[in-house]
């Protein structure tokens, strides 16, 4: 099955000109400093199980057998951001968006159980780290939702990166054009949407202060980046961003915000 393995690159805090990619150790102290750039690589094979009839709403039970590249099973995983897998599901008109962690059973398998709200096709992103490995390994896999699909969805750029959710508002903004094969900042400034006053007593979201997942539009190309300050506390996370390629990416920002998780999309596009 076609991956995408991650490169980091760590923030160099004293001399950044000598900043650059290199592939290191994954280790959980450094995972939150770092932005994943992405390479070709064949980490890990899979082997996933799903029912052969998936209909929406109804408890689906997904299997993810994790192997090496001598096809054996992976015995042990590194816990980033608090899990041993990070399983994002994404529909393919990008109009449905979750961030789930599967259960580790053991001998290199995972499961669990969700639902699908509306029929179509998904796709099934998994992100984990063998224990001695010196990448991320990146997993991914297609399921049909049975059903009439709905109607078409055009994904195109946001006309306003400012969005008010759940009384939150939050804009996203860039330190320059987002630029394809390039390091960028990529913030998300959040406010109180009541009050317009910033919020600066964000909680810890899987060890940190948030998360940014960014997908284009052919769903192809997948990022899971992590803040540059993991234990800020706001209103500005900031994510250390790198895009592969240009074109339309779909970005979700996640964050704790009293104690409830907020999911703010945005559509870009990337020159």
């Amino acid at each position: 099955m076609k991956k995408i393995i991650f490169i980091p690159l760590i923030l160099c805090a004293f001399v950044l000109a000598a900043c650059g990619a290199a592939k290191i150790p994954m280790d959980a102290n450094n995972k939150n400093l770092m932005n994943m750039k992405p390479v070709s690589g064949e980490e890990t094979l899979s082997e996933w199980s799903t029912p052969s009839s998936i209909t929406t709403n109804k408890p689906v039970t997904i299997s993810i057998l994790i192997k090496d590249k001598n096809n054996k099973p992976v015995k042990e995983f590194e816990t980033v951001s608090t899990k041993k897998m990070h399983l994002v599901v994404v529909s393919k008109d990008f109009s449905y968006f979750a961030h789930i962690h599967p259960t580790f059973k053991g001998n290199g398998r995972f499961e669990i159980t969700t639902t699908f709200p509306a029929s179509g096709d998904y796709k099934l992103i998994a992100e984990m780290t063998p224990v001695g490995a010196s990448d991320y390994s990146i997993e991914n896999h297609w399921v049909k939702v049975q059903g009439t699909p709905p109607p078409s969805v055009s994904i195109e750029p946001d006309s306003t990166l400012t969005k008010v959710i759940n009384g939150t508002k939050v804009t996203l903004s860039f330190d320059g054009k987002p630029t394809a094969q390039k390091n960028i900042d990529m913030n998300f400034t959040l406010y109180n949407a009541k009050t317009n006053k910033p919020i600066t007593n964000l909680k810890p979201y899987l060890g940190t202060v948030g998360h940014a997942v960014a997908i284009d539009r052919s769903v192809a190309q997948f990022m899971h980046i992590h803040p540059l300050y993991p234990k800020g506390k706001g209103p500005k996370v900031t994510f250390m961003t790198y895009f592969p390629t240009k074109g339309v990416y779909k970005v979700w920002g996640q964050f704790n915000v009293n104690g409830q998780i907020l999911t703010v999309p945005f559509v870009i596009n990337v020159e």
